[in-house]
């Protein structure tokens, strides 16, 4: 969905996944740094919103989702994968339940199969589904806020910041006193930095929740069955997962970063060495300059040297070998 915000001034429609917001307000470096203040939003109102009611929603989502569900506190931010019964990452939500309706935002378009699925799994369970994409947009807050949450809305509150099922409809008096806007490639940015993985970007078809240092945050270990926990438990208990997440600082001295998609080689290999990983995410960081996020071969020494493409790039563990 088109965002009413691309209108403001200095706007930059993003492309790809997330056209529909903007990419930036003109001054990237400047967004990223009112983020990291406190100040300002992020319009998020292109990403697809689900709505749970019903009595049966905690004890019906917790027997699907990877995440403790039955008991989740009124206000409690939490957030949740769906796999394949072979344990790979289909979906992703971020959720909320505000005493009568769980709240999930998850990537832009992917909605439609996401309640799909849900819907095929409702049986005798006292539930509705709703996508609310078109009446509810969401709009980030970072941490250290003090932007004024209108009365009744559902808000996510995480480390990083705040989350708002805002009314689609007061989208635009909400920014006119939210404080200066900040774009997608400013959120993305500070993401890379807090590593944390984004569906679609860390993960492929084949992508296991242990990759991406999902365990824990995302998936509960010691819950009942859902599809995929044979996988999940497997791994925890008897392996490790074939790959890992990196956290990258690339050569500055370049002008182009690499981007996703790009193979990661060993430096020593040369520039005809065997790929042993890739990139998934770039970004031009206020701070640290340009960084990424990489999925590598799990057995990849954490001090080896790398090059992303023809760029030099040293590495930082996220997901431990």
């Amino acid at each position: 969905m088109k965002s009413p915000l691309l209108t403001l001034p200095g706007a930059v429609p993003a492309e790809g996944v997330d056209e529909g917001v903007a990419a930036h307000y003109g001054d990237l470096f400047r967004e990223q740094r009112a983020l990291a203040d406190g100040t300002g939003f992020v319009d998020l109102s292109h990403r697809g919103v689900v709505g749970v009611t019903g009595e049966d929603r905690l004890a019906w989502l917790h027997l699907l989702l990877t995440q403790h569900m039955s008991e989740l506190p009124v206000g409690r931010a939490t957030e949740a994968l769906i796999l394949s019964a072979n344990g790979h990452i289909e979906h992703a939500l971020y959720l909320v339940d505000d005493g009568e309706t769980v709240w999930a935002h998850v990537e832009p378009g992917t909605q439609d199969a996401l309640i799909a699925y849900l819907e095929s799994m409702k049986f005798f369970y006292k539930v509705e589904v709703a996508d609310r994409t078109a009446d509810i947009a969401v709009v980030h807050l970072p941490a250290g806020s003090i932007a004024e949450v209108p009365q009744g809305v559902a808000v996510r509150e995480t480390p990083h910041g705040r989350d708002l099922f805002l009314p689609r409809a007061d989208l635009e008096a909400f920014a006119g006193q939210a404080g200066p806007p900040a774009g997608i490639l400013a959120y993305e940015a500070l993401r890379v930095e807090q590593h944390r993985p984004r569906l679609g970007f860390e993960t492929d078809h084949r992508t296991i929740p242990h990759e991406l240092g999902w365990i824990g945050s995302a998936v509960h270990l010691q819950k009942g069955c859902y599809r995929g926990q044979e996988t999940v438990a497997r791994v925890q208990n008897l392996g490790k997962p074939p790959r890992r997440l990196v956290f990258l600082h690339l050569d500055g001295s370049e002008v182009h970063l690499p981007v996703a998609g790009t193979e990661v080689r060993l430096a020593d290999d040369g520039p005809d060495g065997r790929k042993i990983g890739f990139i998934t995410t770039s970004a031009r960081h206020h701070e640290l300059g340009p960084v990424a996020l990489a999925l590598v071969k799990r057995n990849v020494a954490v001090d080896a040297r790398l090059v992303a493409g023809d760029t030099a790039a040293a590495q930082e563990v996220v997901v431990a070998p």
